[in-house]
């Protein structure tokens, strides 16, 4: 009997963050409440750890593990990405959930296992490891979701993401089992490339399709995506919106460019495409909820990255990390903002509550505008940029009209953006105007996103030319 050969440096950086949000729950046992601040640390500590292991293994990676596990350059990428929104997510949580009486050691490990799951999403190349990875993200962002026991929101904000979630993870697993019954194998590297001839396959793909647009927010698979944001505490529903949607969109990357041809499944991507980008920029201007309002913008925007995935190719690739990254800083650059206000105890969620803040409260109102500036897509912020290379490297492939339409909704994304600065700097502010509640870490996340936005927005070519270099093993 041969065993297989075990390269423990592959999974090395996953290894890290899954031990490290285990002694986070040993700790915890010992701590008295006022002090599981400090687990928030030992989190990051290890994080930043993964990260300097993920750095070390550029150029150096291979497979392992009977080829289930690949560290190549594009899963370290990922892993950075992963591992900067934990980072900033715990920079943001540790005073908010004191604030709110949620000081629970468990919620830095539960971000930790959610973070593990999204590094072995992206770094597998079997579709066995790649479930693996997905029920451990989804497990933890269940619990993270429903992690305000005392708001009947965040109870319903669980029950709801659990109930769909187990829905899409069937469909994700069905999809698995008509994948082997296609090609005998469920390594996506064994079976590239695989033409049309495969109806088993075809349906396999599109059940896969189906699961993981869940992950994304893709329409029409979206509808657990307002409600999980609006009533998952702010930095949890943070971390989701960028993570979760990057993780489904690395597992996308690797099955539509490495085992089969993108222009099979274009026409099909291209409808997911228009109707996320559509739906979501035009329900969002209805919202009054700023977060609701985020929830359908994070919709939209998964619309823009469709785009991107159509392209083959290191030019597609590069221009859906870059976007993934610039979108990575400007959305927890927003969240982070709208959690420096809150009243008696409570976030300020209402629109109408911003009446006033920009000139009350310049810090937040300057933050607050650079990152919706970006999100809509105005320059010279790293939003800017990002859906100018998306547009330019989906007309380059012939995508014209999906093009346009992707600019028309980014136009139409203006006007909910910049209500709320208009409401923020032209109104004036309302006896219920939220208090501010000064908190250290937070700012300097808020700071961080902030140079971050800036940074891509002015100097991209430093950050694309490097992404550009990628190549997907296989």
């Amino acid at each position: 009997m041969i065993f297989p050969q075990v390269d423990l440096n592959l999974i090395l950086p996953f290894l890290i963050i899954s031990i490290t949000g285990l002694a986070i729950l040993m700790i915890d046992l010992f701590l008295s409440k006022d002090r599981k601040w400090l687990l928030g640390y030992l989190g990051i500590a290890g994080l930043i750890l993964a990260g300097w292991v993920s750095l070390n293994l550029w150029g150096n990676g291979g497979y392992g593990f009977r080829d289930m596990v690949m560290m190549d350059n594009l899963a370290i990428i990922f892993n950075l990405i992963f591992i900067t929104a934990s980072i900033l997510s715990i920079l943001m949580s540790i005073d908010y959930i004191q604030n709110f009486r949620m000081n629970y050691g468990e919620y830095y490990a539960l971000l930790l296992f959610a973070t593990s799951g999204m590094v072995l999403m992206a770094g597998s190349t079997n579709l066995v490891t790649i479930f693996l990875g997905l029920e451990i993200l989804s497990l933890a962002l269940y619990i993270l979701a429903g992690l305000n026991r005392r708001d009947i929101r965040s109870n319903e904000a669980a029950l709801k993401y659990f109930l769909l979630g187990a829905f899409a993870t069937g469909f994700v697993l069905y999809g698995i089992t008509l994948f082997y019954g296609g090609t005998g194998s469920t390594n996506l590297m064994s079976v590239s490339p695989i033409g049309t001839g495969n109806i088993t396959l075809q349906i396999g793909l599109g059940l896969l399709l189906v699961g993981f647009g869940f992950k994304v927010s893709a329409v029409p698979f979206h509808m657990w995506t307002p409600d999980v944001y609006e009533g998952a505490p702010t930095p949890v529903t943070a971390f989701m919106s960028v993570g979760s949607k990057a993780a489904g969109f690395a597992v996308l990357l690797r099955i539509f460019n490495q085992i089969y041809p993108i222009h099979e499944w274009d026409k099909a991507l291209i409808v997911i495409s228009v109707l996320t980008m559509t739906v979501g920029n035009l329900v969002a201007l209805a919202q009054t909820n700023i977060k609701r309002m985020l929830a359908y913008s994070s919709i939209a925007h998964a619309g823009y990255l469709f785009i991107a995935l159509l392209v083959p190719g290191q030019f597609g690739m590069a221009s859906l990390l870059f976007y993934i990254v610039a979108y990575l800083f400007m959305n927890l650059g927003a969240f982070a903002s709208i959690m420096y206000l809150n009243k008696r105890g409570e976030e300020s969620l209402l629109i109408s509550d911003y009446a006033g803040l920009g000139g009350r409260y310049p810090f937040i109102g300057l933050s607050m505008a650079l990152f919706m500036c970006s999100l809509a897509g105005i320059p010279p912020t790293a939003g800017f940029m990002g859906k100018f290379y998306i547009f330019s490297t989906g007309v380059n492939a012939g995508y014209v009209g999906l093009v346009i339409v992707g600019v028309l909704n980014s136009v139409l994304s203006v006007f909910y953006y910049l209500r709320l600065l208009v409401i923020m700097y032209m109104h004036e502010p309302t006896k219920d105007t939220p208090s501010l509640y000064f908190s250290p870490l937070l700012a300097i996340s808020i700071i961080i996103c902030f140079c971050a936005t800036i940074y891509a927005g002015i100097f991209p070519s430093s950050i694309l030319e490097w992404l550009r270099g990628l190549k997907l093993q296989g």
